[in-house]
């Protein structure tokens, strides 16, 4: 038990070594590691010179790239930031979705032989088709039944829709409860993921984006300072669709006046001309491969390049080879980005919006096409925003509460165990090293309640020490030798060590199960120190113990 082979003492040796390296991070600044400083919140002279200081810093730092430059991730709660509640909208949802089902109904009733009808209609969340020729209706029902997918996960094979259709020729679908309800939960997954790519498109910001309840969103974005920025790129619901646009003056007309033809939808440009929009798109945002921002060839303005699969670019080319000399309007959250005219053929996807576009509008726009279109648009419910100064201050009470707590445990410790004291400060140490080292290396974030956990881990990391320490003393004054005592010691306590450290780790591992944001937060340092604390206290300091008996060789231990 108190032999330690050289395999062992390098085992905890490199341990120690790497959790040094990995929390090392935390007490250097990023310019000493060669790290990019963040751009300035502000264009002040002063802040546009220290982040240019520091980006000199960094280009200048000899740190290696392959040691460790990531520091603990801070929460809201201590570097300040946005704090945003959102909500989706499940009748938008279900329309947005049945705007995709028209769109398909219309392709499988154009296939050959074509099966003519009226405009589709809208009416209270159903769509309702009319044909023209009801002798078809059979062969209509043929082609509806067959875009009629079953719902996801649903027993059965239930459908998406139900089609119910009168001998004239009228057909009425509507979405069944299941499909409505698998599509909101899957609507509130989607969204999760494209607001996160919408604001971190590179994965690199610590932004915290989770589900609450059916229909609602949490994003939190700690040293973030503009929360109209986010809500700005959020607002837009991302539904791009292309369009043909009416190529009647007279329909543009009584569209003017208010009489707008079935099917069709007045629109505006950003010059503010009317355009009269087929409401059924040719191409959608899902047909849309990927976006990026680029320069208009003409005038090297920012413009929005972006490419369509496959499907997307036959549909595309194959609507402009039909429709030379007609209006094509690029349609964003129904506002009209661009609208040329079709003077021949598009064929191969790839597409360019230009306009009057700075640098950052093209990028964030780039940013919503790449994300992709969100389901609903998102409703704003809840809004704060955290100053980094409150943060500041909670990381300040934070570790004069750490402080504070080791100085009283490492005091009692010695008072109590005297020289066995002092190891079980030194693996305590070991342990909040590791603590730090594994929240950097593992990228988890540290919040308040994180703190919290850390201080009670200060706490309790002695627990298995004090086990053993009494432990040893019952065998001390049982007349056993110091090797003996030790050795017996640990041997006695490992079990009541484990039982308490596997029951609190089961407690943690439901915290974090069960709770979300700041319980996360606790459970996770809990779990971690958890860990931390059985290896320094039952491996760092018996190690400890053991050169010194090997070296000192007491005969009695004074406890």
């Amino acid at each position: 038990m108190l032999h330690f082979s050289p395999t062992k003492l390098l085992t905890i040796i490199g341990v120690l070594l790497v959790g040094l390296m990995l929390a090392l991070p935390n007490v250097l600044p990023n310019s000493f590691m060669g790290v990019d400083p963040k751009p300035p919140l502000s264009q002040s002279p002063e802040d546009l010179q220290a982040y240019q200081d520091d980006l000199n810093a960094a280009d200048e730092s000899w740190w290696p790239s392959f040691l460790p430059s990531k520091k603990v991730n801070l929460g809201l709660d201590l570097q300040g930031g946005v704090y945003l509640l959102m909500e989706i909208e499940p009748d938008e949802v279900v329309s947005n979705r049945m705007q995709i089902v028209q769109r398909d109904i219309v392709d499988a009733l154009l296939q050959r032989p074509r099966i003519t009808r009226d405009a589709i209609e809208s009416v209270n969340g159903s769509l309702v088709v009319q044909l023209k020729n009801p002798d078809e209706t059979a062969e209509a029902t043929r082609r509806l039944r067959a875009i009629n997918t079953p719902v996801q996960g649903a027993i059965g094979g239930q459908r998406t829709f139900d089609i119910q259709s009168t001998p004239a020729g009228r057909f009425t679908i509507t979405m069944t409860p299941t499909a409505r309800e698998a599509l909101v939960k899957d609507a509130q997954r989607k969204t999760i993921e494209i607001v996160r790519r919408r604001i971190d498109p590179e994965g690199v910001s610590e932004i915290s984006v989770q589900p609450q309840g059916e229909n609602r969103i949490v994003l939190e974005s700690p040293g973030e300072a503009d929360p109209q920025r986010i809500k700005g790129i959020l607002d837009q619901a991302g539904r791009m669709t292309f369009n043909l646009v009416s190529n009647s003056q007279s329909d543009l007309e009584n569209a003017l006046a208010g009489r707008v033809r079935p099917g069709f939808r007045l629109l505006y440009d950003d010059q503010g001309f009317p355009n009269l929009v087929s409401e059924t798109p040719v191409v959608t945002g899902s047909d849309i491969a990927s976006a990026s921002q680029g320069f208009d060839p003409d005038d090297n303005s920012p413009a929005v390049d972006f490419r369509l699969n496959g499907a997307g670019a036959r549909r595309f080319g194959d609507t402009t080879a039909q429709n030379t000399g007609r209006i094509f309007a690029i349609v964003l959250d129904d506002r009209i980005m661009s609208a040329p005219r079709i003077n021949e053929p598009i064929y191969g996807g790839s597409v360019q919006i230009t306009g009057q576009f700075t640098l950052d509008e093209a990028n964030d726009l780039a940013a919503i096409i790449e994300a992709g279109e969100l389901p609903a648009k998102l409703q704003f419910i809840n809004e704060r925003t955290v100053s980094a100064s409150l943060g500041e201050d909670s990381i300040r009470a934070g570790t004069t509460a750490s402080i504070i707590g080791l100085i009283l445990v490492a005091v009692f410790m010695v008072l109590a165990y005297s020289r066995l004291g002092i190891f079980a400060v030194g693996s305590l140490m070991a342990n909040i090293v590791l603590i730090l080292g594994l929240l950097s290396g593992l990228g988890a974030t540290l919040t308040l309640p994180g703190i919290a956990g850390i201080i009670l881990t200060i706490g309790m990391a002695v627990d298995a020490n004090v086990l053993v320490f009494e432990r040893v003393r019952e065998e001390t004054r049982a007349g056993r030798g110091a090797m003996t005592a030790v050795q017996a010691g640990y041997e006695r306590a490992l079990s009541t060590i484990l039982d308490a450290n596997i029951t609190t780790f089961i407690a943690a591992a439901i915290l974090y199960a069960l709770g979300s944001g700041p319980v996360k937060g606790f459970a996770v340092t809990l779990a971690i120190g958890i860990l931390t604390s059985v290896f320094t206290a039952f491996v760092v300091t018996r190690w400890f113990t053991s050169m010194w008996l090997n070296a000192a060789r007491p005969k009695k231990l004074a406890l």
